[in-house]
């Protein structure tokens, strides 16, 4: 057992990490995922589930600043509670306000999380794990988040095939709120405390224009290829499950059978981020990167072309793959920031890429009411281009060139 918690990188303080992010994320998957069908049922227009998720890849842009500073200030563990406790209060506005407009506004709490916890998660790893065990532990970390990933959008779609859209959201955004709560207290039991380390007094937009200068030209080719691949997820991300429960030419299923297909999905990407993540330790990063742009390139596409359960079965097969170099692009992160301004880094680059991605999902909100096939074709077209730009712009972090 203790070579085994040695090959997974299980330190205390990751297995805190694992805890909370299976019980946080459980819940919020339990009803994030069938927010564009609750927005629709209490009432809002057909462009706001679009909306929505343009105002997620915005928040996780401007939250993974914040959450860097915070992280660089008061440490990981208290930078954590923090982060639970607003995607608390999130849940509890959407369960206690039902509405579209008190959507949005808990959206601001909850959409936080993933977001502004992630430069502390990775911040935690750094600095639990050697070098060559990052990519194992950002890989754990992945492979544990699709649990909850895989398990709630089926708990979800439970709740709203028994009790309705609008009652089984709601119900499960309850489960999550009182699931979060466990979750802060697990995770100061385990996670070691980490004062902050670096003595940084620059304000958030300071740290951010630092971290800029000091990018180099490889982080940045990685960043705008990446910027490319988020613009193909995000242009019909808003618009799967309306795409699967209602519109593949009538071919409509139910809320139980698209989470079982969002399990399928996270069950393919679970079986891979083990034997992808002791490849990338042991070698070179970046055709692990490239194979995951392919397969984000190719899900639209495919998708488009699923006109039954068991074709939207295989596309969410292929969307599973896209996990397939997802840990070893975040490792590659970490090994080409500073040392010793791993979050700093990370937040920066989260936030550059979120910002602009975040016109991505705009665009496909307009793109879809033009019709389904000019949404999927033109992130298709964005997945080409950030595929093909990483191949030829793309490094390891062997051969760095420093600026």
């Amino acid at each position: 057992m203790n070579k085994l918690a040695e090959f997974l990188g299980l330190r205390r303080s990751i297995v805190g990490l694992l805890g909370m992010v299976i019980l946080v994320g459980l819940g919020e998957k339990m009803a994030e995922r069938f927010l564009p069908l609750y927005l629709l049922a209490l009432g809002g227009l057909a462009f706001l589930p679009g909306l929505l998720n343009a105002l997620d890849n915005l928040l996780s842009a401007l939250y993974s600043l914040p959450g860097a500073w915070l992280t660089d200030r008061f440490g990981g563990k208290r930078s954590l509670l923090i982060f639970n406790l607003t995607a608390m209060l999130g849940f509890l506005i959407v369960v206690a306000i039902p509405t579209w407009p008190a959507v949005f506004v808990g959206s601001f709490f909850f959409l936080s999380w993933t977001a502004i916890s992630l430069p502390a998660t990775m911040d935690l790893v750094s600095k639990s794990l050697p070098k060559n065990k990052r990519t194992m532990g950002v890989s754990v970390h992945s492979m544990v988040r699709r649990i909850p990933m895989a398990l709630g959008p089926v708990l979800g779609g439970l709740m709203i095939d028994h009790f309705g859209i609008e009652k089984g959201v709601r119900i499960s955004f309850f489960c999550a709120l009182l699931l979060a709560g466990i979750a802060a207290i697990l995770q100061q039991w385990l996670i070691k405390d980490d004062p902050r380390k670096s003595g940084q007094t620059e304000h958030p937009f300071a740290m951010a224009s630092a971290m800029i200068r000091i990018m180099t030209p490889n982080l940045r080719s990685l960043l705008i290829a990446d910027i490319l691949i988020r613009f193909c997820e995000q242009i019909p991300y808003a618009y799967l499950a309306i795409w699967a429960m209602e519109n593949i030419n009538g071919a409509h299923i139910n809320g139980f059978q698209f989470g079982i297909i969002t399990t399928v999905e996270m069950t393919v990407a679970f079986l891979v981020y083990l034997p992808v993540a002791w490849l990338a330790d042991k070698g070179g990063k970046k055709p692990f990167v490239v194979a995951t742009f392919v397969f984000f390139t190719l899900f639209p596409l495919m998708l488009y072309f699923s006109t039954s359960f068991w074709l939207l079965v295989g596309a969410f097969v292929l969307r599973g793959l896209k996990e397939f170099g997802e840990p070893t692009r975040k490792a590659l992160i970490i090994d080409l920031a500073p040392e010793d301004r791993k979050a700093a880094m990370f937040g920066t680059y989260y936030l550059l890429r979120d910002v602009t991605v975040s016109i991505g999902a705009a665009l496909g909100a307009w793109l879809w009411t033009i019709s389904p096939a000019t949404n999927f074709m033109t992130a298709f077209a964005f997945g080409v281009a950030g595929t093909l730009w990483f191949a030829i712009k793309g490094r390891d972090n062997n051969t760095q060139e420093m600026k």
